[in-house]
């Protein structure tokens, strides 16, 4: 084998995990050309909560973090993560939007497109991976990993075979919860290696404590690529240390080739970004410990913190408990979904009602009731008569690709937003997230004369103001 490739993820993912995607283009931008140096395998930099983060917490436009990254990374692909047809929002759009998405994100600088489905139906994430193929990007489909009684080692053999054979450049196992186990991974892999032929990059988080050495089984095993993050947005609720793998590796027939003083030097940027966020309380300490409850309920640390939200806001801390015992019964009910955006949400929100009300599907979100009637595509097994006839009574369930039944939107959207379109992904943005947006571009309107942003492009370099 190879060397073992890395995917560095401080730029998207490190940073959602730890502190609800808060980092700035700003605070990434000067040491974005050190990065393109490392020789990483990619650089995962956009989409999942970027995009919504920019436009709702940072006032930026997130079409132009990618443009800026893009004109200072000019050796290392640039690495997005794609909720299949849900794009980056939390519902299905029509295949026009997803299409026209698709294209600009690649035209303005994405190489690598990792995309899921919530429920692993491989129809939700076809156009999005035939149109980046299309486009001259690699599109890669990602398994969105869980364990259950139907989750088993030929569930997942065949899910990445019809993936393959859908024309992924490569396939990722999405964990997550972090709740792969070093030795499963080791098994898993090995039967991947035999019965696909494209490359597998593997991606997890340390909430459960198991990652790096989920890891280390894993490129034993012989998988291609791992997502990691350089160590100041690294461990807890994120990814392993990307220093520490790199020197796990060096001088085997897996080194990475990286240079742990080059290594050294990124995180020494990111170092003061940190400790910003821990004095102003958005990186929670609570977030970089183990949580044994993602090993016990499968909650991944994101839905975690979202539950503890909503008991809070309801004054039912005292439920907590009870409310983890519930989600999976209700994921059991729901025919077994993974628990990743937006299915996690979902089934989370609904184990508080269950609990709170002390009466089971006494009130149900529209969420819920929409995924029953399989307008978010088909669920891994069948929901039983009762559950289904308790949520959503005798309304028709479809079995068909939920999109196919949505018509073309973007010229509508096109329209509504006319008044303030200064470039063609503006309609992208509203379409996405109407009400943000707007007021996005509100504000863009009156900075337009103003000069207020750290970075200036100067001959493509980064000169502070």
């Amino acid at each position: 084998m190879s060397k073992v490739g890395i995917t560095e993820t401080v730029l998207r993912d490190g940073h959602q995990s730890l502190i609800a995607t808060r980092m700035t283009t700003d605070e990434m931008c000067p040491i974005l050309e050190k990065m393109d140096q490392v020789g990483y395998h990619s650089l995962e930099m956009w989409g999942g909560a970027t995009f919504d983060a920019s436009l709702r917490f940072l006032n930026e436009d997130p079409w132009e973090r990618l443009r800026k990254i893009r004109k200072r990374v000019k050796n290392t692909k640039l690495q997005m993560l794609l909720r299949g047809q849900n794009l980056l929002g939390y519902k299905h759009y029509a295949d026009d939007v997803v299409e026209e998405f698709v294209k600009k994100a690649i035209y303005n600088g994405i190489d690598i497109i990792r995309i899921f489905d919530a429920l692993n139906d491989v129809r939700n994430i076809e156009k999005a991976l035939v149109t980046a193929k299309k486009e001259g990007g690699h599109a890669q489909a990602a398994i969105s990993y869980t364990i259950s009684p139907v989750h088993d080692t030929k569930y997942y053999l065949n899910l990445a075979k019809s993936m393959e054979e859908l024309g992924a450049d490569s396939i990722c196992i999405k964990d997550m919860a972090g709740i792969l186990t070093p030795y499963y991974a080791y098994e898993l892999i090995s039967k991947l290696k035999e019965f696909i032929l494209v490359p597998i990059q593997l991606h997890t988080h340390c909430t459960s404590g198991m990652a790096s050495m989920t890891y280390l089984k894993a490129v034993e095993a012989g998988v291609d690529v791992i997502d990691t993050a350089i160590s100041p947005f690294s461990l807890g609720t994120s990814q392993p240390p990307t220093e520490s793998l790199v020197a796990t590796f060096k001088g085997t027939k897996y080194d990475t080739g990286l240079d742990l003083k080059t290594l050294n030097e990124i995180a020494d940027h990111f170092k003061p970004i940190r400790e910003k966020y821990i004095k102003n309380g958005q990186l929670n300490p609570k977030l970089l410990g183990v949580d044994v409850n993602t090993l016990i309920y499968q909650v991944p640390g994101g839905m975690l913190s979202n539950l503890i939200s909503q008991l809070i806001q309801q004054g039912a801390m005292d439920k907590f408990e009870d409310v983890l015992k519930e989600v999976p019964r209700v994921r059991e009910d729901l025919g077994y979904p993974p628990l990743v955006t937006p299915m996690s949400q979902m089934v989370g929100t609904q184990a508080v009602f269950n609990v709170i009300l002390g009466e089971r599907y006494k009130m149900i979100p529209k969420e819920i009731k929409a995924y029953v009637r399989g307008e978010y595509g088909r669920a891994t097994t069948k929901i039983k008569d009762d559950i289904r006839k308790k949520i959503i009574g005798e309304e028709e369930v479809i079995n068909c690709r939920p999109a196919d039944l949505i018509k073309p939107q973007l010229p509508t959207i096109r329209n509504r937003v006319k008044e303030y379109l200064e470039q063609e992904e503006d309609v992208l943005s509203d379409a996405l997230f109407p009400q943000v947006s707007e007021e996005y571009f509100k504000y863009r309107q009156a900075q337009k004369y103003n000069l207020d942003s750290e970075c200036v492009d100067i001959d493509q370099k980064t000169y502070p103001v």
